[in-house]
């Protein structure tokens, strides 16, 4: 008796805080009006043309409760979207990529959020607009970087690539490979290095969303671990949690999943971007960037979002201590009415006092849920008060990025709030 007891105990404490899949019933909520209200916010979106297909994903008290693919790659209607269809995550790598090693290395002492980031950037450091940054400016968007830098500009002429940086064959100082029969000069980083390290700094101390400190990051992580930064986060973070799509390159990995193509690329691929990233900065990067280039799963960011919203751990490991997480989630600035944490996107502030059209996400998430966005149609949101994980993969910018009605029909925060207001209870007492 005692031998099954300590292995049920043992069986007990290795899925604990892992996620598992169960009915929206098991969590007071009503799955028939669930069904009903995503159905038709998705039906709408594809006949508008949102988007031609996505995968949404909620998981609430650590039981995934939906978990649904919908419409098709494109809008021929040929090839079905399905669960585990791999998708562009754009800029919801941002949290997902290097923000889990930064946060890690701050968690090891080997970063200061309020030490001036040219102690670790040295090249900031005879700038005078840069040598004070703080990396807890960077990560909140407080520092006044300029918001983008389109280095796209510097690799072509007349729309054609310069050789000196684009090769269309892999060879010696070309191996960073943008996509199949485009490689990129190894050593282009350090231009972009350069242009970020001269580019202007507001001397107004506000909010102003910059991605630029996001292409140094993988750089940085490795600089500090001596580590391959893809290999730090495969070793510390993906592999651990079981994520088996999460990463960068998945053209370049022997993945039985389907990738789900972009945008028609008229300016640089001159084809249908599938399977290579999206972003131009990070395709410069050889795929592999800060700002963008992870590619996954719903189920893959469902169970790294389930982590961060069990503060840090999942499946009985450790990957953060509690306070990190807690640091990395809250507002930093909000005197300054600049609502972002660490890295992560936060909801407006009063944001439950607006409507479902003005705010950001939905209005019934609680002040300390968090999560990001991504230029392709991406979200993911982790609400530790509701113990909810909220997530939505799309390719809204199939056939072109002019593609708007995502956010002109408020897709996503609809689709969320449609969890915070499915509660069970309050359904059927309207009923009766």
């Amino acid at each position: 008796m005692r031998n099954f007891t300590l292995l049920f105990l043992l069986i007990f404490s290795t899925v604990q805080g892992q996620l598992q899949y169960g009915s929206p019933e098991l969590v007071g909520l009503d799955s028939r009006y669930i069904q009903h209200r995503v159905d038709s916010i998705m039906q709408r979106a594809i006949k508008e043309q949102a988007f031609p297909g996505a995968q949404v994903l909620v998981a609430k008290q650590g039981k995934i409760i939906f978990h649904q693919a919908y419409g098709f790659h494109t809008y021929d209607s040929i090839q079905k979207v399905q669960l585990n269809d791999i998708y562009d995550l754009a800029s919801v790598t941002k949290i997902v990529g290097p923000l889990p090693a930064l946060m890690k290395l701050y968690e090891e002492g080997k970063l200061d959020l309020d030490k001036p980031f040219s102690t670790y950037w040295p090249s900031w450091k005879h700038r005078a607009d840069k040598k004070d940054i703080t990396l807890r400016e960077l990560l909140a968007h407080q520092a006044g970087m300029k918001p983008y830098i389109i280095f796209l500009s510097d690799v072509l002429r007349k729309g054609k690539p310069k050789k000196r940086f684009v090769q269309t064959e892999k060879r010696k100082g070309f191996s960073n490979q943008a996509y199949p029969n485009l490689y990129i000069k190894n050593r282009f980083n350090r231009k972009v290095f350069r242009k970020i390290k001269r580019s202007k700094v507001s001397d107004d101390k506000v909010y102003l969303y910059s991605g630029l400190a996001s292409l140094i990051y993988p750089q940085l992580i490795e600089n500090i671990t001596g580590e391959d930064y893809q290999s730090y986060l495969q070793n510390h973070f993906y592999r651990p949690l079981g994520c088996e799509t999460l990463g960068y390159l998945p053209s370049t990995k022997a993945f039985k999943n389907t990738i789900v193509p972009t945008e028609n690329d008229s300016i640089f691929r001159n084809t249908l971007t599938q399977g290579w990233v999206h972003d131009e900065n990070a395709a410069l990067f050889g795929g592999v960037s800060g700002n963008a280039g992870l590619f996954a799963t719903t189920k893959d960011l469902a169970i790294y979002m389930q982590m961060l919203l069990q503060k840090g751990t999942y499946a009985g490991k450790h990957y953060f201590k509690t306070s990190t997480v807690e640091e990395f989630t809250r507002i930093q600035y909000p005197e300054n009415d600049n609502r972002r944490g660490l890295g992560f996107d936060k909801p407006l502030i009063g944001n439950d006092t607006l409507s479902i059209k003005e705010a950001y996400p939905a209005p019934q998430v609680s002040p300390k849920s968090f999560g990001h966005s991504g230029f392709t149609g991406t979200f993911v949101w982790a609400d530790p008060d509701n113990e909810l994980v909220f997530i939505f993969l799309s390719n809204r910018v199939y056939p072109t990025r002019t593609h708007r009605n995502i956010y002109d029909l408020n897709i996503r925060p609809a689709l969320q709030q449609v969890f915070y207001t499915a509660n069970l209870t309050t359904i059927n007492s309207q009923n009766n």
